[in-house]
């Protein structure tokens, strides 16, 4: 048995303490927002927020998430209008969208540790892959999320 706070709602679970956080996200609490990519933490697809950093769930094992608190792509923002979702609209990043509520998470992470991002940060703190290759767009998205952010904080 395993406690876990996902998105403000404190969970006891009766799984192995190896199964993997994506697995017990999609099985066991239905938030299929996060999802299954490569299975080996490279891809990002899997990317939650834990303790306000985003971590690839693919391999964590679920007992090591216990005592953080983790939000999933469905708690990011209840209106859905969080600097990054709103930026992602507006560069129309999305192509398949099967990896972007990954790369969500993970820009959303990166922008609280660097608010106004260069390209050189995007390229080096952003590993998210993306098999429709929207780097350019996302990139953007970044940018204009910092700017929405800034506005917000304003």
């Amino acid at each position: 048995m395993i406690t876990l706070s996902v998105n403000g709602k404190t969970h006891q679970l009766d799984v192995e303490d190896d199964a993997p956080l994506l697995w017990v996200l999609r099985d066991e609490l239905g938030l299929t927002g996060t999802k299954f990519g490569c299975g080996i933490a490279q891809c990002g697809a899997c990317t939650v927020h834990m303790n306000g950093k985003a971590q690839r769930t693919c391999i964590l094992p679920a007992k090591a998430a216990q005592g953080a608190e983790i939000v999933t792509i469905e708690a990011l923002s209840p209106d859905g209008r969080h600097p990054v979702q709103l930026a992602w609209l507006e560069e129309d990043v999305p192509q398949c969208g099967y990896c972007q509520s990954g790369q969500i998470m993970s820009a959303a992470a990166f922008l609280k540790a660097h608010p106004k991002p260069t390209d050189a940060d995007i390229d080096a703190g952003l590993t998210n892959l993306c098999r429709c290759g929207t780097y350019p767009r996302i990139k953007r998205a970044v940018h204009r999320a910092a700017e929405l952010a800034g506005k917000v904080k304003a």
